[in-house]
């Protein structure tokens, strides 16, 4: 069985926990799946869900270079020189990135409000940007931004290898 879920804001990747905050348990009703990677609780988006130890390992693991899609508003008004860095990979503190995919896009028309919303600074212009990843490290698209000098405001995976989110809404399940 795979699953995809569209997670929203806030809610940790994990089904279980002891403070009470939202959890992947209030969303999914699929039972014994478990999550094919990971979304941090500040990141939105599809999150894929398994039954099936080798799909998982074939989906999560960076060995098998899956390419993860992100839509990422950004703090600032990104340059040429700026994208081509992420392009090239940055230098992260533990070690170089693999060059990423990189381009300045225009707001999706499919993106839902954020609930709590972004906080919106007149002063401070956004953009908003696709970046591709072929490795999983830790926070590391907003690693990434921050060290070409782009804070991330919002986070959304929209697809993983194959797997897209198309349509689905935040908080929903689709079997695939």
């Amino acid at each position: 069985m795979l699953v995809a879920l569209n997670k929203p804001f806030g809610v940790l990747c994990q089904f279980t926990d002891e403070a009470g905050r939202r959890t992947l348990a209030d969303f999914v009703k699929q039972k014994g799946v478990y999550a094919a990677g990971r979304l941090d609780h500040d990141s939105e988006g599809l999150l894929l869900l398994t039954d099936d130890g080798r799909l998982q390992h074939r989906l999560a693991d960076p060995k098998h270079k899956q390419p993860k899609t992100y839509v990422v508003m950004v703090e600032g008004t990104p340059s040429e020189e700026s994208l081509e860095k992420l392009r090239r990979g940055v230098v992260l503190n533990d070690g170089p990135t693999l060059p990423a995919g990189a381009e300045l896009i225009d707001e999706p028309g499919w993106l839902w409000p954020r609930d709590p919303p972004v906080r919106f600074r007149k002063t401070v212009p956004d953009a908003w940007l696709r970046i591709t990843l072929r490795e999983g490290r830790n926070r590391q698209v907003r690693r990434m931004t921050a060290a070409v000098g782009l804070p991330t405001l919002r986070l959304i995976r929209e697809a993983v290898g194959d797997y897209r989110l198309d349509g689905l809404a935040p908080g929903a399940t689709r079997l695939l």
